[in-house]
């Protein structure tokens, strides 16, 4: 099997395995009674993981059809990986010894650890074809603020918060979260200058596909 063939066949199954991985739990929520979809989209992991299934169908289409990324695709396809690259990280640091409801096992092994896993071996494999500006990581950073801000604001109106790093009964404080989020926004940076910079690095020893 070729090396293009491969990546069209990986990118489809981990694409549709973790749209599966969301749409089963939202299913299996719904059989319990307790689906609320603004809750459900309301979690960063949910939106990276569908932004990135997403993603990685659109660019094995690419692929299949010999066409050429953008560097909107190439910053798209960044923004996902640096996405998902968080939220495996605030997964193992922040939330893997918390009690995650009636989250399903399988989909949380998915959607935490195997799309974040995946994803970055993706980015790696193939480099984006586009040579990317360290300022374009502030679009990629541009939306996890937007989120938090909503997330926060949202809480504070209905006290429901998506996590307990951003509820400010459960971290002393809004002191407290902003603790947090300062140290999220400080690795989201660090990863996506990481990622970045081995993109770009990489893009010159790039096979064709």
């Amino acid at each position: 099997m070729s090396k293009r063939l491969t990546l069209i066949t990986a990118r489809l199954f981990f694409g549709l395995l973790t749209l599966t991985a969301i749409v089963a739990q939202a299913i299996y929520l719904q059989q319990k009674g307790v689906l609320n979809p603004f809750n459900y989209l309301g979690y960063f992991t949910n939106l990276s993981n569908i932004l990135a299934g997403v993603i990685l169908i659109i660019s094995a289409l690419y692929l299949l059809k010999s066409r050429q990324p953008s560097v909107k695709d190439d910053l798209i396809r960044g923004a996902a990986t640096l996405y998902m690259t968080i939220t495996g990280l605030v997964y193992i640091t922040l939330l893997s010894n918390e009690d995650l409801g009636l989250l399903m096992p399988w989909v949380n092994i998915v959607t935490h650890i195997v799309l974040p896993l995946y994803v970055l071996a993706d980015w790696l494999y193939q480099p984006p074809r586009h040579k990317l500006r360290t300022s374009q990581i502030l679009v990629w950073l541009a939306w996890p603020m937007v989120y938090v801000t909503y997330s926060l604001i949202r809480g504070s109106l209905t006290g429901w918060y998506p996590y307990p790093f951003l509820d400010p009964d459960k971290v002393n404080g809004y002191g407290g979260v902003a603790t947090y989020c300062i140290a999220i926004l400080a690795i989201a940076l660090a990863c996506g200058w990481g990622l970045m910079k081995l993109g770009n690095a990489r893009k010159r020893h790039a096979s064709q596909y």
